[in-house]
């Protein structure tokens, strides 16, 4: 810990005295110089001078020139560097995404999409038990309305898992606006509140249940549930998260938008302070940044990771771990440096700041019990004072909320998605929905953490002077900043990257989807993404 603290003050002292930002000019005129040649250069001629000249000077003064290996990779391996992460060499707008600008989302539904069939007419009424967490429920709620679709199926609105970890006895009502829900979606799928007490009377049998299994495409809903929904008319689908494939008909993948997107809405109480909170932090600045550290003593337990805790630290989760009874004994060194431990709230902030948030920057943090409470904090308040809360800015107003966690998450899920820039600490299912919702909302910048490259940078940041350790954390996020060029068809989750839903302008009415060059007309106004809020560019250069 006394390591750790030492060198969170001396970044501090570093960015305080104005030697980062010499340093960074003295690179751009570098490259400015280099690009005014007018002859082919030989790299390996002028890195081979390189050499040279920096080997002359350590001889005289001593000095260790820690940038070599930096300025070995932008020389060698250049071409092939941006080759690979798909990024441009021009200078990164750390705000916004300068390229967001032109893509929107566009979920309309084709008028080739036939209307959903109506209650008398279809084949029974399907019953959907959502599991996990908020975020957890919200993909399988929006997968949910696309098997109803498949199966020409009566959706019944989604019940709530109660039994997860977060013991939240919340119902689909007291969350999300159900009449926005059924009539926003009532050309797709028909859906109602419960089945008729009539038809439950006249069941021979109780509701058949099954559980289908995961990234199950559309055929097997209809080879294998279709004819159990035809045969009992009511069939009760448990544990529905993640249950349907990624890649499935394009009007179905519109349609999955449909629900995340729009149908889904959170009910009045929870919208109102949501906004209220967006408000106050916009009160305070023009821009700020929202932090999902998901640092809680679950997270960390699943991980497997070891975070420098000693014996305490591992006797409390390995206690935690024994509730997931098939979890597989994990080399915690090997999980960090495969890039599967979310980083420490200090290594966030260390992140933030090597990419050039100030520290007088506002964040607002987003999380459940941090392990560890105010101490583990305490570096990344230090980072940034600006340091904001639900519980900070809404005392008294969030005291009904308190006893849900599903319902303090959504009050989180509104700062975070109206936020100038959300960063994620690990690829969970809020990070993935959030991710993909700002994606369709105009690529709002998103920054997630390359956890495999940054470890071995954190492993050896006391061999580093700042300048240094900034310079190599900007070079590895190239790729990991939101970007639309980040989005390419079937990769990851859809709920993260839904390619079928975002197109890009050409400068007239008509617009192309990212995946293929499909034309998209008659777009509708409700699907024009809102940016970020204007203000002061600030650029980090590389």
């Amino acid at each position: 810990m006394g390591g750790a603290k030492a060198w969170m003050f001396s970044v501090v002292s570093v960015n305080l005295n104005g030697s980062v930002l010499s340093n960074k000019h003295v690179c751009w005129r570098w490259r400015s110089s280099a690009a005014q040649q007018s002859k082919p250069i030989s790299w390996s001629l002028v890195f081979g001078l390189m050499l040279f000249s920096l080997g002359i000077v350590s001889l005289f003064t001593g000095h260790v020139v820690s940038d070599l290996d930096w300025y070995s990779r932008r020389l060698v391996k250049q071409k092939l560097y941006f080759k690979l992460d798909g990024s441009n060499k021009g200078p990164i707008d750390i705000w916004k995404s300068e390229n967001g600008k032109s893509f929107y989302g566009c979920s309309k539904r084709s008028r080739k999409f036939p209307h959903g069939v109506r209650e008398r007419s279809s084949n029974g009424y399907l019953l959907i038990a959502a599991s996990g967490g908020l975020n957890q429920q919200r993909t399988g709620i929006s997968d949910a309305v696309v098997v109803a679709r498949v199966l020409n199926a009566t959706l019944v609105v989604p019940e709530l898992d109660h039994n997860s970890y977060w013991k939240d006895n919340s119902d689909f009502v007291n969350i999300f606006d159900v009449n926005w829900f059924i009539s926003y979606l009532v050309k797709d799928v028909t859906i109602v509140k419960k089945v008729p007490d009539k038809f439950m009377r006249s069941m021979e049998k109780n509701p058949y249940s099954m559980r289908v299994p995961r990234k199950s495409p559309p055929e097997y809903y209809l080879d294998q549930v279709l004819p159990i929904l035809k045969r009992r008319r009511v069939l009760q689908l448990t544990k529905f998260d993640y249950r349907l494939a990624n890649n499935i008909d394009e009007e179905l993948q519109k349609l999955r938008c449909r629900a995340n997107f729009h149908a889904l809405r959170f009910t009045k109480p929870i919208q109102e302070l949501g906004q209220k909170l967006v408000l106050r932090m916009r009160e305070m600045a023009i821009r700020f940044i929202a932090v999902h550290l998901r640092f809680e003593p679950d997270m960390l337990a699943f991980s497997g990771c070891y975070f420098g805790g000693g014996d305490k630290e591992r006797y409390e989760l390995a206690e935690i771990r024994k509730r997931w009874e098939t979890l597989p004994d994990l080399d915690a060194d090997g999980e960090r440096s495969r890039g599967k431990c979310p980083l420490t709230p200090h290594e966030v902030g260390l992140m933030l700041r090597a990419l050039g948030f100030a520290n007088d920057t506002y964040i607002y943090v987003a999380s459940g019990e941090i392990y560890g409470g105010e101490e583990t904090l305490r570096p990344l308040r230090d980072l940034f004072p600006n340091f904001y809360t639900k519980e900070k800015l809404a005392n008294e107003e969030l005291k009904p909320f308190l006893p849900f966690s599903s319902r303090l998450a959504a009050i989180d899920y509104i700062v975070c998605d109206e936020s100038d820039v959300f960063v994620t600490n690990n690829n969970g299912n809020m990070a993935r929905i959030l991710a993909g919702r700002r994606r369709y909302m105009g690529h709002k910048r998103t920054i997630r953490p390359n956890a495999k490259r940054l470890s071995s940078l954190f492993m050896e940041r006391d061999k580093m002077d700042w300048d240094t350790f900034a310079r190599k954390v900007k070079a590895v996020q190239r790729g990991y900043m939101g970007e639309p060029d980040e989005m390419r068809p079937g990769r990851g989750e859809f709920h993260e990257y839904p390619y079928s839903c975002i197109c890009k302008k050409n400068g007239d009415p008509e617009s192309e989807q990212v995946r293929g060059n499909q034309g998209l007309k008659n777009r509708s106004k409700e699907e024009e993404p809102v940016l970020g809020a204007k203000g002061d560019e600030q650029v980090f250069l590389i």
